[in-house]
């Protein structure tokens, strides 16, 4: 779960530093960028797509989800991380 959070903030920070960037282009490179977005959009991984395309999962999240959440929340707002290859070493992957 913690691992989405991280991947929800960073998604969000990216967006959010995309917004300030088309706020700062000149009035003459809009319309190039809109068309680059629209490339990049109309041309996302399969996979990503179908995930992205794939209903919200119904069943409802039980009190230890939501404990687990918050406690990942917690540690990511406390910078308890590790990086990937961290990661991928304690799994010796």
């Amino acid at each position: 779960m913690i691992a989405v959070d991280r991947r929800t903030a960073m998604e969000t920070k990216s967006k959010e530093r995309l917004h300030r960037l088309v706020d700062a282009l000149p009035a003459g490179e809009l319309l190039a960028a809109e068309r680059y977005l629209q490339f990049l959009s109309a041309n996302r991984d399969p996979l990503v797509q179908a995930l992205m395309d794939a209903p919200e999962d119904p069943e409802p999240l039980s009190d230890a989800d939501r404990q687990a959440l918050e406690e990942g929340r917690h540690a990511l707002e406390a910078g308890d991380t590790v990086s990937d290859d961290e990661f991928c070493t304690e799994l010796k992957i």
